[in-house]
């Protein structure tokens, strides 16, 4: 049986600002107890990279994406509220 693929996230953030900081944290507990070893996270300061946010459409950070699988989702925010941040990104039934 194939294993499931990765799931895909690219979060842009602004710096070391306090919610971009808060969401790089959290989404990585988030992955690590959700996704552990099935995730890749792609993280994009726009201050370094801004054609990047510019070609995903990005003008509010923090911003995550989620890539793959399908169906792509975008959530805006320090991602706090993890059950929210679950249901956004269609990934409330997956346990570690």
């Amino acid at each position: 049986m194939k294993p499931p693929a990765p799931v895909r996230f690219r979060l842009f953030v602004a710096g070391n600002s306090l919610n971009s900081s808060q969401a790089v944290a959290n989404l990585r507990a988030l992955c690590l107890a959700r996704l552990p070893g099935r995730h890749l996270i792609d993280i994009v300061d726009v201050f370094a990279e801004p054609q990047r946010a510019l070609a995903d459409s990005v003008f509010v950070t923090p911003t995550l994406l989620k890539l793959g699988p399908p169906p792509a989702r975008r959530i805006v925010g320090n991602l706090a509220q993890t059950p929210l941040v679950l249901a956004a990104l269609g990934l409330e039934g997956l346990d570690g």
